[in-house]
């Protein structure tokens, strides 16, 4: 193994991410940085609006952990723990990997959906956007065997079924239309050809006791248990490893491909991976959503908040809104960006490294500490909610305040 090859593998972690964000921190707390400047002053801003986000939806603090399984939840009702309950299931791994690949396939479609896509809920009539919306389409479309290769055995993905999918696959799932349109759906049909073919490619992982699906990473991570527990940070090392090459050509060092990497010209080291910034934003909030299969499949999870905050644009938003970000060039906010622009990346980074900062504060404000109250709480009940309420207060389709241009495999 070359040092760059070691270099490059070193921004494949949770300590990666956290610890260049707090280095654009600091640097920005300087005011070093071309883009932003930072006012820690109206930090407590953000964490008022954090803690009455989480006391109007959990008024005790009981908060669950900010996953995918929180969207599958419609008006009180788990529409996943219903069919779950309804199966037969052979054994506790059976489900694991089912849920496995529902939570995959679900996470990697999980990026902007635009602020005018809706998905009707057959069930409830309701028309619902964003990340819900993209939810409970995903759910759907799990759940009448669409990424199956076999009608009899509808609840799982199939490698080559998803090899093989087309958009017309996937728009009546989505209910794309002409006046319901969806950002970046060529995009998110490509991450998932490009897992089909990961999974597909690689049996030693995916297919050790099945024909190859992506929920076999549920075998595979139990080989990386020490006596019935694994860390979180494990867990996404594991991802990223071997999950990197579904994510499209951007960063590559030493022939291995970054992922959620993007270069920012202050953040400066000594090594090969200067001007690197991973964030891992899609890993980590799939790391967090593959904790609660492997906790009912009797596997404990450690180290949870060895992961980071998410760098998407909620969180980021909630920033911006309560003045702790502000733009050097205010006219920035009018013109779109590119996601590996400096500014988003600027943007980004701050984000992981200031959800550090809120949590701290917000527990201390309410006498917890981070095992009681842990950063993937804080995010659910929390920083995510409240960036999106004071976005729908300040603009009047709830759009964030830095316009990006995603190609749905980011944000």
């Amino acid at each position: 193994m070359t040092i760059d090859t070691v270099d490059a593998s070193t921004l494949l972690s949770a300590h990666a991410v956290r610890e260049r964000a707090h280095r654009m921190l600091a640097i920005g707390l300087a005011d070093r940085l071309p883009n932003f400047r930072i006012d820690l002053d109206r930090l407590d801003a953000a964490v008022d609006r954090t803690l009455a986000a989480t006391r109007n939806s959990y008024p005790n603090l009981d908060v669950p952990f900010h996953s995918r399984w929180r969207h599958f939840v419609v008006g009180g009702q788990d529409r996943w723990v219903a069919i779950a309950e309804a199966t037969h299931w052979p054994d506790v791994a059976a489900r694991a990997r089912a849920e496995f690949d529902l939570v995959i396939v679900s996470t990697l479609l999980d990026a902007g959906a635009g602020p005018t896509w809706r998905y009707r809920d057959t069930a409830s009539g309701a028309r619902i956007g964003r990340s819900e919306g993209l939810a409970l389409a995903s759910l759907r479309m799990f759940a009448s065997g669409l990424f199956a290769a076999q009608a009899s055995a509808p609840l799982r993905v199939d490698a080559k079924v998803l090899e093989r999918l087309s958009l017309t696959d996937l728009r009546p799932g989505f209910q794309v239309s002409d006046d319901n349109q969806l950002v970046g759906l060529e995009g998110r049909i490509q991450l998932l050809h490009r897992l089909g073919a990961v999974v597909s490619a690689t049996p030693a992982v995916f297919a050790r006791h099945d024909t190859a699906r992506p929920g076999g990473l549920f075998d595979h991570l139990l080989t990386k248990t020490d006596q019935g527990r694994i860390t979180a940070p494990t867990i996404l090392s594991e991802l990223l490893r071997e999950l990197s090459p579904i994510w499209p050509s951007r960063i590559t060092l030493a022939g291995i491909a970054l992922g959620d990497c993007w270069r920012h010209s202050s953040l400066v080291t000594d090594d090969a991976t200067t001007g690197l910034v991973p964030l891992h934003k899609l890993s980590q909030w799939l790391t967090y959503s593959l904790i609660e299969p492997l906790e009912r499949a009797g596997i404990a999870v450690t180290d949870v908040d060895g992961l980071t905050g998410l760098a998407e644009y909620r969180n980021g938003g909630l920033f911006i809104d309560t003045g702790v970000l502000a733009l050097r060039d205010p006219a920035a906010a009018e013109r779109a960006h590119e996601v590996g622009s400096t500014l988003v990346v600027e943007w980004r980074a701050l984000t992981v490294a200031l959800l550090d900062r809120l949590a701290q504060a917000l527990r201390a404000r309410v006498g917890r500490d981070a095992r009681t109250l842990p950063l993937v709480k804080i995010l659910e009940g929390g920083t995510w909610a409240a960036g999106r309420a004071i976005a729908q207060t300040l603009r009047a389709d709830g759009s964030p305040p830095i316009k990006v241009i995603s190609d749905g495999t980011v944000f």
